[in-house]
């Protein structure tokens, strides 16, 4: 049996100074000056927030280049320029690479994340290679990080015969998601398109993750095609949604009405509050019982050339985005990038709570609302109640 002890720290929503007990990986016990066994290890987190493991819920480790030379962005501003960007220049530039998806995990780590759901390209121009590297690099943090992959097919499914059936082999191989894209403007048949996501998530029993960058009316449309859809196979609590730039673009009463079934269908909206892409209107959505997530999307590659694997930057992001100033509203970000993602994960044991796994992230900072505005070098972080890095570095 190993313990670990962190005295006197303070836990996020629990009231004063406490002691966080862990036991084989989970957290035994919370509270002022627990009991732990004389060969206990203790670390002394005196005064310093606690906060339970970070989760990215959506990047795209096998497009990234981190870790290598700065190579200039060189796409246009359109989607389909970045698509094609990608497509011609991946080969040149040794994508999808190992070691920079494994150069990005590790900063990750680092900077306190504890689960990771990344979209994997899944198509006839790539093939599964993208699976395999996400897998290796995975393997190489040896238990420091949790790796979900997303089967993602990014340049649509109808729209590249072929793709249906990577998607399926994807999943044999592990993925555990499958994804989708834009099924009116990427497929031009949003229920041909659903049917092939959603068969496959049956067959299966995989959970889905789709991009859905179509704005206005149509995007609105295809929400609800997606909750009628999640509703009537019973996948309730296993289907995300990402971006979802429609909801910012629609009236409020229309806002209202989807807000009602994505929380029927529990289905969770995944932002990440980059560039000027529009931003769900967070608030409206929890108020009606939303779940909310958010991620870095791409980080340093062909699509983008910024992004740094810290998920409380990304956390500030969300929060800038959605003009939160005040402190509780600030939360809601952190709250997207923990509680939120892992239920969108499906995590079967998250926070700080005993019975959790021991997945835990030390701060110096005045309060959570403070951590996402200053992102302070993170202290101390346990995988499974694991050390897994200090002082921002990994161990």
């Amino acid at each position: 049996m190993s313990e670990i002890v962190l005295r006197g720290g303070r836990p996020w929503r629990h009231p004063g100074l406490a002691d966080v007990l862990v036991r084989d990986g989970v957290i035994a016990e919370i509270g002022p000056r627990v009991a732990a066994s004389p060969d206990a290890e203790v670390i002394d987190v005196s005064g310093r927030l606690v906060l339970p493991g970070l989760v990215e819920a959506h990047c795209h480790l096998d497009k990234t280049l981190y870790g290598r030379r700065w190579e200039p962005h060189s796409a246009g501003d359109a989607l389909a320029d970045r698509i094609a960007n990608e497509r011609r220049r991946r080969g040149d530039l040794g994508l999808p690479n190992p070691d920079y998806a494994t150069a990005l995990l590790e900063r990750m780590v680092a900077s306190g994340t504890c689960h990771v759901r990344t979209h994997t390209d899944v198509h006839t121009g790539a093939g599964l290679a993208g699976i395999e590297a996400v897998r290796e690099a995975a393997r190489r943090l040896d238990g420091r990080v949790t790796v979900e992959q997303v089967a993602f097919p990014q340049s649509g499914i109808l729209a590249d015969p072929g793709t249906a059936e990577l998607l399926a082999e994807a999943l044999e191989l592990g993925a555990t998601t499958v994804g989708g894209i834009d099924p009116a403007g990427m497929d031009r048949d949003p229920v041909g398109h659903l049917d092939v996501v959603f068969g496959l998530a049956e067959r299966y029993g995989a959970g889905i993750d789709i991009h859905l960058h179509d704005g206005g009316t149509l995007g609105a449309f295809e929400l609800e095609l997606i909750i009628e859809r999640t509703l009537a196979t019973g996948l309730a609590g296993r289907v995300t949604v990402s971006h979802a730039y429609a909801l910012a673009q629609i009236d409020t009463a229309h806002q209202d009405r989807l807000a009602a079934g994505l929380a029927e269908a529990g289905i969770t909206l995944t932002t990440a509050a980059v560039f000027d892409f529009p931003v769900p209107p967070i608030k409206r959505m929890r108020a009606a019982g939303v779940n909310i997530a958010c991620g870095h999307d791409d980080i340093r590659d062909l699509w983008s050339p910024y992004g740094s694997g810290d998920m409380l930057e990304r956390a500030m992001h969300v929060a800038y985005r959605s003009t939160f100033r005040r402190d509780e509203d600030i939360e809601i970000a952190l709250e997207a990038a923990t509680y939120g993602g892992a239920r969108a994960l499906g995590l079967p044991s998250y926070g700080l709570a005993a019975g959790a796994a021991a997945d835990l992230v030390v701060v110096s900072a005045d309060t959570p609302a403070a951590a996402v505005v200053t992102r302070p070098v993170r202290d101390l972080v346990l995988k499974a109640g694991r050390v897994v890095a200090r002082d921002g570095a990994l161990v």
